[in-house]
C-alpha cells in the first residue's frame, strides 16, 4: 500500500581518504595512551629490575610488606636472605624488594 521503491545511492568518490580520516582519532588515542601510561610503566619496571639485580650482601632494604632488614645472602634462584633482627633471617623473593635504603660498596680488588 504505502511501499515505495528504494534506490541505491552512488558511493562517494573519496572513499579511501575518508576511511583513513576516521582512524586518525583512534591512532591519536593510542599514541597518547602509549606516552602517558605504557612507556612510563616500562621505564619504572626496568629501573626496579636493575635495582634488584644490583642487590648485594650488606644492603639495607624495604620489602613490599614494609619489613626493613639487611641482606645477608643473595641466592641465584631469585631469593635473598634478609636479617630483620639479630639472629632472625627470612628468605624473601627478590622482586618483592621495593627500596634499597643504603648500598654497600664492593670490596676493592687492589686495596693498598
Amino acid at each position: 500500500m504505502f511501499a515505495t521503491p528504494a534506490y541505491a545511492q552512488a558511493a562517494g568518490g573519496a572513499g579511501g581518504a575518508a576511511a583513513f580520516g576516521q582512524f586518525i582519532p583512534l591512532i591519536l588515542i593510542f599514541a597518547i595512551m602509549y606516552f602517558l601510561l605504557i612507556r612510563p610503566q616500562q621505564k619504572k619496571a626496568k629501573l626496579h629490575r636493575s635495582m634488584v639485580d644490583a642487590l648485594r650482601r650488606g644492603d639495607q632494604v624495604i620489602t613490599q610488606g614494609g619489613i626493613i632488614g639487611k641482606v645477608t645472602h643473595v641466592r641465584e634462584d631469585g631469593e635473598v636472605e634478609v636479617e630483620i633482627a639479630t639472629g632472625v633471617k627470612v628468605r624473601v623473593v627478590k622482586s618483592t624488594i621495593t627500596t634499597v635504603l643504603s648500598k654497600t660498596e664492593p670490596a676493592a680488588a687492589n686495596a693498598n
